[in-house]
């Protein structure tokens, strides 16, 4: 029996493969940190250090998490469908735009328990409203989706550029941001909720989102293998033909599927406007959405292991930052080369293991299938 037609069990693919690819990319990593002339082990003690070392870097690690799970749902939802969303930094812009002004409008009229689904609402619909137009156009023109998607986050770009330059500027403000957000949009940090139990943690920008983040989790999980619509969804994305034949419209799975992926990109505007900066600007996203990509293929699109996979990239932010600190030889770029030879490995290469797994897996079924056979006998 030949290794690559054997069906790895989900453990292995989505266990271990994973872990087997990161190995790769942090060996690679500590060759090249080795050719500069400095301690590859050090530098990973470093990065761990900085990521979970004190409380302020743990708050750090999963704030940067909780904007990762985001867009790797968003990738993923699309995924299910067979569809490759590259839109997630355009739609998480505009979706950020839509929480910002929704903020602007009504936070000196609405307490925080108003503002809260507001700002929730604001930030799905401008999400999925920017997903849709790429939706209709690939249900119903044949358009390619990451085609349009690509497109479609520079238009975001340009638009928001346009809209704080000469509309949503502050008056007399040189940069171009809004005015702060009033106390009513303002999200509790995850250091001011622990203080209202007595325990003391220090400053971070972590805040109540990352709870957000897990509910949209639970609910993609629950929506993808436990209604009829993600049946649907993962119907189409095996087989269109299949899917029409059992009556189900590919055309509308496609749009709902690519607004839903686009209302999750949204969020990030929660964590990152009501959360941390408390006023809409510019490059707020950071390049999550690109990242959350990388996340989805990592996770292997289950929201488990995006949310695994995203704590994997909040150490790699926040540690990577710590290990630019200490050892002045690694620079920023440095780190920003590691986090993407883990990208690549996660991402282009995520399926390269797989083969000599397989080999492996084999030859271990087959070892322990005789070991137990002679036990018998």
């Amino acid at each position: 029996m030949k290794s690559a037609h054997v069906s790895l069990p989900a453990w292995v693919s989505i266990g271990v493969a994973p872990l087997f690819n990161i190995a790769l990319a942090l060996l690679l990593s500590g060759l090249i940190i080795l050719l500069i002339g400095e301690n590859p082990i050090e530098a990973v003690k470093l990065i761990f250090v900085g990521a979970f070392g004190y409380d302020e870097a743990i708050g750090y690690t999963l704030y940067y998490t909780t904007n990762f799970i985001f867009t790797g749902l968003a990738v993923a939802v699309a995924f299910h469908a067979n569809l490759f969303n590259i839109g997630g930094e355009g739609q998480a812009y505009i979706g950020g735009l839509g929480i910002g002004l929704a903020i602007l409008a009504f936070d000196h009229a609405l307490s925080f328990w108003l503002m809260l689904p507001l700002m929730l609402c604001a930030g799905a619909l401008f999400g999925a409203a920017w997903a849709f137009i790429p939706a209709w156009a690939q249900a119903y023109r044949g358009s390619h989706i990451v085609i349009t998607t690509i497109m479609f986050n520079f238009i975001a770009a340009a638009l928001l550029v346009y809209l704080l330059v000469n509309v949503l500027v502050e008056p007399g403000n040189m940069s171009p941001e809004t005015r702060s957000f009033a106390d009513s949009a303002h999200l509790p940090f995850m250091h001011e909720v622990f203080g209202w139990f007595g325990i003391a943690v220090t400053r971070s920008p972590l805040n109540v989102s990352i709870l957000w983040a897990l509910i949209c989790c639970v609910g993609v999980w629950f929506y993808l293998w436990r209604t009829r619509w993600g049946y649907a969804l993962r119907t189409v994305g095996h087989s269109e033909r299949a899917a029409v034949y059992a009556g189900i419209r590919p055309q509308r799975v496609i749009v709902v599927t690519l607004c839903l992926s686009g209302a999750l990109a949204g969020f990030v505007g929660i964590n990152e406007l009501a959360g941390v900066q408390h006023r809409l600007l510019l490059n707020f996203t950071a390049g999550y959405g690109f990242t959350g990509i990388a996340v989805s293929l990592m996770g292997r699109n289950h929201p488990l292991g995006i949310v695994l996979a995203s704590l994997l990239f909040g150490i790699l932010y926040q540690g990577g930052a710590e290990l630019a600190f200490e050892m002045p030889a690694i620079t920023r770029e440095m780190v920003v080369t590691i986090q993407g030879l883990v990208i690549l490995f996660s991402g282009a290469l995520a399926y390269m293991s797989e083969p000599w797994l397989a080999r492996v897996y084999t030859l271990a079924a087959l070892g322990f299938a005789q070991t137990r056979q002679t036990r018998e006998t």
